[in-house]
């Protein structure tokens, strides 16, 4: 799976086991095929989240009408506040804000949340 790397890209991490199995080694050149995964995994939903959405029917409706996509950023806006009270508040516009229809966070730019330490390493001289 491409990776993000926090500057609105992507890139691919090449594990040991994937090298084994492609029988190739650091430095070496090699052709790649990138193509769609078959569908995008449904993200794990935050304890505190699945019970606002409990409570509020409307919420609940608007969110299991989202795309998966739209799912995983509403969770990632929730999840990156520093701060339980900044959590609480985005908990409780995230319930308001569903329940009235809005199927995608207003406020939330998706490229800040990934981290810049996910960027791919740097190749060696």
């Amino acid at each position: 799976m491409l990776e993000p790397d926090g500057r609105l890209s992507h890139w691919l991490k090449v594990s040991k086991a994937l090298q084994k199995a492609a029988g190739v080694s650091p430095g070496d050149m090699v052709m790649v095929q990138i193509s769609p995964a078959d569908a995008e995994p449904e993200p794990q939903l935050p304890d505190d989240l699945q019970a606002v959405l409990a409570m509020s029917p409307a919420a609940q409706a608007t969110w299991e009408n989202t795309t998966t996509i739209a799912r995983l950023d509403w969770i990632h806006w929730i999840e990156s506040a520093k701060q339980a009270k900044t959590r609480k508040r985005r908990l409780d516009n995230a319930c308001e804000m569903l329940a009235s229809g809005e199927k995608r966070v207003c406020c939330f730019d998706q490229s800040g949340y990934y981290s810049k330490s996910l960027s791919a390493p740097k190749a060696k001289d």
